[in-house]
C-alpha cells in the first residue's frame, strides 16, 4: 500500500464539515489516497485515533478519511462528494475518535445530507 496526503479532497472534506459537521475540527482530520489496497468493494474508509492512543500519546482525538485511488477516482462528482459525506458522518459529534456505524451512516441519511449541501452551495453563489 502507498498513501499520499490528498489536498484536493481535503479542501473538499473541510468545506463540507464547516456546512454540514460543526463538530468536527477540520484540522485534526487529513485526507489520504491510498493505492494497492486489496480489499474488495471498499471506496474509502474512515480511521481514528482511539482513546487508549490518545491517553498514552497525551493528544486529542484525530481522523484520517482514506480515498482509495483505484475505485474512488473513477467515480462521478456526485459519488465523490457523497463519499465524503459518507465517511465524515463516521465522526461523531464528541469528536472523541469513536465512530457511528451504519445504523446512521446509510443510503438515506447520507442522500439527506448530499441534497442540503448542494442546497447551501448554491445559496451561497447568489451571495457574491
Amino acid at each position: 500500500m502507498k498513501y499520499e496526503f490528498a489536498s484536493d479532497l481535503q479542501v473538499l472534506a473541510d468545506e463540507i464539515s464547516k456546512e454540514l459537521f460543526p463538530h468536527v475540527a477540520v484540522e485534526r482530520i487529513k485526507c489520504l489516497r491510498s493505492y494497492g489496497s486489496s480489499s474488495r468493494g471498499t471506496i474509502a474508509r474512515c480511521h481514528a485515533l482511539n482513546k487508549v492512543m490518545q491517553k498514552a500519546m497525551g493528544t486529542k482525538a484525530f481522523y484520517v478519511l482514506e480515498f482509495i485511488s483505484e475505485r474512488f477516482d473513477k467515480m462521478n462528482e456526485e459519488e465523490k462528494i457523497e463519499t465524503i459525506i459518507h465517511e465524515l458522518m463516521h465522526i461523531p459529534k464528541t469528536f472523541g475518535g469513536g465512530f457511528k456505524h451504519h445504523d446512521f451512516v446509510c443510503n438515506r441519511n447520507i442522500k439527506k445530507y448530499y441534497n442540503e449541501y448542494k442546497r447551501r452551495k448554491n445559496e451561497n453563489k447568489f451571495l457574491f
